[in-house]
């Protein structure tokens, strides 16, 4: 199993440790790939929309992109990692995720991420969590990923080492819960109503779409007709 870590930084603080933590009870060190924002990616979308109407590769930012794309879509497992920075996602992750907008199941999106499994990782000292996972799960659903896991605290502390042996033992369980359903899911990941559902009404609208690079794509695909990317 080939897991891969987006970190929202590059600071390996609670956040980062708790996805190795989850990676680590998936697979051995040498199938774990790890990106950290925005040291590995840095740039923020120009909103020249090239990426939807023309081509992905017509980014600006494309030859910079294209390796984390290839590991994203090269990896069974993703793993998004990001603390809490006023409420949200960090905006070395937001800005990441901008770049494949592209890639939503209402404009085109890849055919491996309907059997890929995701998690999102978030810590802050108090308040904000829900609102940061759900930024990174967002990106994770309208990929077509089928399963996310989100596993979310507040650690009442600023870096790992601070955290309470108590809670590092609650976070460690939930981790192990997590990676017990993801072992169980791996090749033969379950598809969600609510992916099955979207995706229909996607395909209905793609069969006479307002973006022809769009709606080209899904009838190559099969995709207007009955043909299922997780079939």
């Amino acid at each position: 199993m080939k897991v891969l870590i987006i970190s929202g930084t590059a600071h390996k603080g609670s956040t980062y440790h708790i996805g190795r933590i989850i990676a680590e009870k998936l697979t051995s060190p040498e199938n774990i790939s790890e990106v950290f924002l925005p040291k590995d990616f840095g740039e923020f979308c120009c909103g020249c929309t090239q990426c939807f109407s023309v081509s992905e590769s017509k980014c600006p930012h494309y030859e910079k992109l294209s390796p984390i794309t290839q590991l994203i879509d090269s990896s069974d497992v993703l793993i998004f990692t990001s603390p809490v920075y006023v409420y949200h996602c960090t905006g070395a992750m937001k800005a990441f995720l901008d770049h494949y907008g592209w890639r939503w199941m209402a404009h085109r999106p890849e055919e491996k991420m309907f059997s890929k499994q995701a998690v999102v990782v978030s810590t802050a000292a108090g308040a904000g969590v829900k609102s940061a996972l759900k930024d990174m799960a967002d990106s994770c659903f309208f990929w077509g990923i089928p399963q996310t896991y989100k596993l979310g605290t507040a650690v009442a502390a600023t870096d790992w080492d601070s955290v309470k042996p108590k809670l590092k033992d609650s976070i460690n369980k939930k981790a192990d819960s997590i990676a017990k359903k993801i072992l169980k899911r791996h090749g033969k990941v379950p598809v969600s109503l609510k992916t099955k559902g979207f995706f229909k009404i996607m395909s209905l609208m793609q069969r006479n779409g307002w973006n022809k690079l769009d709606t080209d794509y899904w009838k190559a695909k099969g995709w207007t007709e009955s043909k299922r990317p997780w079939r």
